[in-house]
């Protein structure tokens, strides 16, 4: 593992801990920042952490039921992870790829806020886009992977809902900027999930 130091703290630098999700008919890509840090996963997927919003989002807009995702037993209580198999099938099924904007980072504060992530190494977008023949749209989840996204494409940052023109391969796509799912950010889960349903709507998902 690769050591920075700062003032005698040893402060490691975090590879990825997944591959990248690209189902060969995705019509569009969807950026977070980086997984938090794995004790605080409940599943092993993509926005794994059970207090965070993105799988309640989805369960919200595609099935009009928060806990679509949520994993039930037989008498129909909720467990406090999110069904992982079921997921892949849906952003399969739907035509959503799903990675980060980091494959490298360092958690300067030791947690999963992006606030004290520091990006050492971006994901290569672009590789990802040329296995992506039908892709139209790029989504980022937060303020740190819109960050990456307009510095190495030095495209126009849309407002949050709202999306603007960025080149990837000599593709045109539509980049757009969607509340982050984590409880930190203001919004409520229905307000969060109005931004995405949107999107979604105007790419054809819904």
């Amino acid at each position: 593992m690769s050591i920075f130091y700062v003032m005698n703290n040893v402060i490691p630098i975090v590879q990825h801990p997944l591959q990248p999700f690209l189902p060969h008919n995705a019509r569009i890509l969807m950026l977070g920042s980086f997984p938090p840090k794995h004790e605080k996963w409940c599943m092993e997927w993509f926005y794994p952490n059970w207090i965070n919003d993105m799988w309640r989002i989805m369960g919200y807009v595609f099935y009009h039921n928060k806990n679509h995702f949520v994993v039930k037993n037989i008498d129909g209580s909720v467990e406090k992870r999110f069904d992982r198999i079921s997921i892949m099938d849906f952003c399969r099924e739907k035509g959503i790829a799903i990675f980060d904007t980091a494959c490298k980072v360092r958690r300067l504060k030791d947690n999963a806020s992006d606030k004290f992530l520091e990006v050492v190494e971006k994901t290569d977008i672009a590789a990802m886009i040329e296995q992506l023949p039908y892709c139209t749209a790029v989504v980022t989840t937060g303020q740190k992977a819109t960050d990456v996204v307009v510095d190495s494409y030095k495209c126009n940052e849309p407002s949050t809902g709202s999306w603007s023109e960025v080149l990837i391969c000599q593709r045109k796509l539509r980049f757009w900027r969607m509340p982050s799912t984590s409880r930190a950010y203001y919004l409520s889960l229905d307000k969060k999930a109005g931004f995405y349903e949107k999107m979604f709507e105007y790419e054809g998902l819904l």
